[in-house]
């Protein structure tokens, strides 16, 4: 559903270094890159002099946080992973002590594929989007015995998966016999949506349920479709346009499924199209050949940029698409900030 143009430069820097704010932080540009199985190095600017501490839940505050390295005045430092958990850091300027929260934006995964975190985010009120509670995903097939170990320590027990009902039978989530329940609402591949537009339509009754899960914080939870990057990522528009994340950091998210997904491990390895009448065959082979490319139109704007162009047109503002085809009205979305913003 897309045309290859080059990638904007915007989408690679918001893939490694939005950070959500405690306070008036004279750090910025933070950033948290993988350098090894073993390693992550945190990168910022702004401030001269920076505590660096490591913790290992998205909520824990600074007095409860490892301190690793003080007075750091060279804007980045190396940490050595002492446990399986995902790291979460938090960087403290020591001029004003207001204190900065970051962490990787994707999960590294050996086999799994654009399984990434949308917490971090700036929102609405001078606030930033929680990390640790959100994430979507590609479809996870053939997850590592790793894979699902990272997964699990996330604290996932949901997932709601975006998929028609020959998708997942061709390539079902090897979490559902990992303590991970997939919630779906059933319809048949001949259904599946062949345009952006079209996803706003045909796919109400599945993101109904994604925003009752997270009204009804069901959290951590993640959500899916095949490539975690047309139905996922407009769902995840959706989700962050409630918690009222400017436009451009919204299509600059869905930018990053260019650099995040690996076809390869969207679907089993198994020839799909050998003997098999599933109608989704032949589309999932063809996703595992596939090269990621980015999620542009011919004329060169983002297709996410053009379809919330539309919902404009068509509801007069996303908020009002929210609140006439999903049920997510002010009071909702009061209570979604409420829950979902720090």
């Amino acid at each position: 559903m897309s045309a290859r143009v080059r990638a904007s430069f915007a989408s690679w820097a918001l893939a490694v270094c939005i950070v959500p704010q405690l306070g008036a932080a004279a750090v910025t540009d933070a950033r948290v890159e993988r350098s090894d199985a073993e390693h992550v190095v945190v990168r910022w600017s702004g401030a001269k002099s920076a505590d660096v501490y490591l913790a290992e839940r998205s909520d824990t505050e600074r007095e409860h946080a490892r301190l690793v390295s003080a007075a750091n005045h060279d804007g980045a430092f190396q940490i050595a992973l002492t446990s399986e958990r995902r790291p979460y850091i938090l960087l403290r300027d020591r001029r004003d002590g207001s204190v900065i929260r970051v962490a990787e934006r994707a999960l590294p995964l050996e086999q799994g594929s654009n399984f990434r975190d949308i917490g971090g985010y700036p929102a609405t009120g001078g606030k930033h989007v929680r990390w640790g509670l959100i994430y979507r995903s590609a479809a996870t097939p053939v997850l590592s015995a790793h894979d699902i170990a990272a997964i699990q320590a996330l604290g996932i027990r949901e997932s709601v998966d975006l998929r028609s009902t020959e998708e997942r039978a061709l390539a079902p989530s090897v979490l559902e016999n990992h303590g991970v329940r997939f919630m779906t609402i059933a319809y048949p591949f001949k259904d599946l949506p062949q345009t952006y537009p079209e996803i706003l339509t045909k796919l109400v009754p599945q993101y109904r349920m994604l925003f009752e899960d997270l009204l009804s914080r069901s959290t951590p939870l993640s959500f899916n479709c095949t490539a975690g990057q047309d139905r996922s990522g407009v769902a995840a528009a959706l989700i962050l346009s409630a918690l009222g994340v400017p436009r451009q950091v919204i299509i600059a998210d869905y930018d990053l499924s260019t650099r995040y997904r690996r076809p390869q491990y969207e679907v089993p390895a198994s020839d799909l199209t050998n003997g098999s009448d599933n109608p989704a065959a032949a589309l999932l082979t063809e996703v595992r050949y596939s090269t990621p490319s980015p999620l542009y139109t011919d004329t060169g704007r983002s297709m996410l940029a053009e379809l919330l162009d539309q919902i404009d047109t068509r509801w007069g503002s996303v908020d009002n698409y929210l609140t006439q085809s999903l049920g997510v009205g002010p009071p909702q979305r009061a209570r979604l900030r409420a829950l979902y913003l720090e």
